[in-house]
Order: structure tokens, then C-alpha cells, then sequence
């Protein structure tokens, strides 16, 4: 065996365990969110008295546990149960769109060393948040008025009608709930645990993705590029039936999006290739809660997952045909964030602002 194919197995598995690393501080990353923040997400929900509010609390909830699956299957378990109805439950669905997309933006910081590198890692990041926050500002005001979620999500529900619970195999929680559950032990005797399991997530996540980055610098970009290109991200069918796969399979579109955003960054996929695959992943990432909910028999609660799937359905039948708008307003930040700090802090004040701040305003009220 010659050093160059030494030298390039070698690589390989570095990239490997890089991937796997990068993987488990997202999980990570959710799991401490999760730990000081399910209960909280859960108090919530039950305060939810108007649908504007329970908008802004499947923001905020979801923003606090990264996981719109979670949120979902935490609301479905909820109208199961009687605690909420379905037209209190769908705009906090809504809301849980938005939420989600924190991860992608905590990736692309990885890049801020290289003004070239963050532009496109941002713009690919926060091109998902503006698909789901142009969808919430389009659909809210009509499924208020018009109630057309809760109207197909029923239609379709008819057509399950007696279907029991469907489980699917999850990859990843084969190879990382295991290492997820060590480290619980570990930090489980430490002061504030979740803040430091939090803290220790995102250094991983940065280290591996400095890694990850390195490396697949050092290797042959082009052939990387041609195969993505070529299979992956080959049209928009592709990328968003890829996208729909991915997250699926997975069960977490914080996962899924995250892992494009460094070959947004190394300029192997663009921004506007990412968009379909987004697109994808939000459909992917509502098979959680619509299992969970077939396996409550529930006929309300089965009816809630579907109206997360039809308010998707209805916000590509919208947005893909006018996708220049999220793609251009994502562009568009990417290059304002990376043309000085000052902007960059601007714009994450805002975006803390848009997830965190409007809950202040319902517990005022």
C-alpha cells in the first residue's frame, strides 16, 4: 500500500469520526436543552389561551428543547389526554416550525474565522428559519379565519382511521444513545449538570467541526463535489426527496440541516441547492409525532400530527414556487452578518429577540 492511500484511509476515518462527533454534540446539544427544558416547554403548552399565543410558545418551547418532533409529539400527548384542542394545538405547531432552526445557526459559527466561508454557512442556515417564519406570516392568518390545516389534517386522519403505531429503526440513536447515556452518568453528580452537558456539547461540536472542515479541505473537493452534486443534490427532486429520507431516518431535521451547513461553507453546495432539502426535512421530521399519534388511536390526536405535515405541505405548495424570496432574504443576511461584528451581533440579538423575548409578553399577560 502506497503512503498517498495511506494517507488518504487515514483521512477518511478522521472525517468519519469527525461526522460522528459533529453528530453527537447536536444530540448533545438537544438532550441538555431538553433536560432543564421539556418541563418548562410542557408548562407552557398548557398556558396557551389564544392562538397567537400558542404560536409564539411552540417558538419558544421548541427553541428550548431543538426538537419540533419533540414538540409535536408533547402537543399530540397533550390533545390525546384532553388538555388542549386542535385549533389551540396547531398554531403552537406552527410555532414549533420555527423553532427548530437554532442548531444551523450555532453550526455556521464555526465558520466565523473566514468572512468567505461564514457568508455562505449563514445564509445556508438561515434560509430555513425564513422559509418557516415566511409560512407562519402567509398560512396563520388564514387557518385562523378559515381553519384549512385543521380541515385537510381531518380529511386525511379519516383515511387512518384504526391504523396502529408504526415504529422506525433510528441509526443514530444505535450509535449515540449509548455514549448519550455514559456522559449523563457521568455529569449526573455535577452542580447544574444540564448547563455543563450544554457547555461541553458545544465545544465538541466547534472542535469537530474545525476538524471535519480541515480535513475535507485536505482532501480531493472536487471529486466530493461531483458526487454531491451528481447524486445528492443532482435537482431540487432529489434534494428534497433526500432531505425527506435523511430526516426520516434520523427523526430530527436540526440533525439533517446542520450537517449540510459545513459543505455549504467549504462553497461544495450552494444555498439555493440547500432550499429543497430543507424543504424535505420539514416534511421528514413530522413521521415522529404522526407514529406517536397512531399509536395513542386518538382520533383528535392523530388529526394534530397531520395538520404539522399539511401546514408543510401548504408552505412549499407556496414557497418553492416563490423561493427567491427566502433564498434572496437569506443571501442577504449571510453577506450583511459577515461584513463586520457589529452586524453579526445585530442580527443575533434580533434572532434571540424573534425566539426567546415574545414568551415575556404572555407571561405579562
Amino acid at each position: 500500500m502506497s503512503s498517498e492511500i495511506r494517507h488518504r484511509i487515514i483521512k477518511t476515518i478522521v472525517v468519519i469520526l469527525a461526522v460522528y462527533l459533529f453528530l453527537l454534540s447536536i444530540k448533545l446539544l438537544g438532550h441538555s436543552f431538553m433536560l432543564f427544558g421539556k418541563g418548562f416547554a410542557e408548562m407552557m403548552i398548557q398556558m396557551t389561551s389564544n392562538p397567537f399565543a400558542g404560536l409564539i410558545i411552540g417558538i419558544v418551547a421548541t427553541s428550548l428543547i431543538q426538537s419540533s418532533s419533540t414538540t409535536t409529539s408533547i402537543v399530540v400527548g397533550m390533545v390525546a389526554g384532553g388538555a388542549l384542542s386542535l385549533y389551540n394545538a396547531i398554531p403552537i405547531i406552527m410555532g414549533a416550525n420555527i423553532g427548530t432552526t437554532i442548531t444551523n445557526t450555532l453550526v455556521s459559527m464555526g465558520h466565523i474565522s473566514n468572512r468567505i466561508e461564514f457568508r455562505r454557512a449563514f445564509a445556508a442556515s438561515v434560509v430555513h428559519d425564513f422559509f418557516n417564519i415566511c409560512a407562519v406570516i402567509a398560512i396563520f392568518p388564514i387557518e385562523m379565519h378559515y381553519h384549512l390545516i385543521a380541515r385537510a389534517a381531518t380529511w386525511i386522519e379519516k383515511g387512518f382511521a384504526g391504523a396502529g403505531g408504526m415504529t422506525f429503526f433510528n441509526p443514530l440513536k444505535l450509535i449515540l444513545d449509548p455514549v448519550i447515556d455514559f456522559v449523563d452518568r457521568l455529569i449526573s453528580y455535577i452542580p447544574c449538570s444540564s448547563i455543563v452537558l450544554m457547555i461541553v456539547s458545544l465545544i465538541i461540536l466547534f472542535l469537530s467541526l474545525s476538524l471535519l472542515i480541515k480535513t475535507i479541505r485536505s482532501l480531493v473537493l472536487t471529486k466530493i463535489e461531483i458526487v454531491i452534486n451528481k447524486y445528492l443534490f443532482r435537482n431540487d427532486f432529489f434534494g428534497f426527496v433526500f432531505g425527506i429520507l435523511m430526516t426520516a431516518v434520523v427523526q430530527s431535521s436540526s440533525v439533517t440541516t446542520s450537517l449540510i451547513v459545513p459543505l455549504a461553507g467549504a462553497g461544495i453546495i450552494s444555498t439555493r441547492q440547500i432550499f429543497p432539502y430543507t424543504l424535505g426535512a420539514n416534511i421528514g421530521t413530522t413521521v415522529t409525532a404522526i407514529l406517536a399519534a397512531l399509536a395513542t388511536q386518538n382520533g383528535i390526536a392523530v388529526t394534530v400530527a397531520f395538520s404539522h405535515l399539511c401546514f408543510n405541505i401548504f408552505g412549499i405548495a407556496l414557497f418553492y414556487p416563490l423561493r427567491i424570496i427566502p433564498i434572496g432574504l437569506a443571501e442577504f443576511v449571510g453577506e450583511k452578518a459577515s461584513q463586520s461584528t457589529r452586524n453579526l451581533v445585530s442580527f443575533i440579538v434580533i434572532y434571540i429577540l424573534i425566539h426567546f423575548i415574545p414568551v415575556v409578553l404572555i407571561f405579562v399577560k
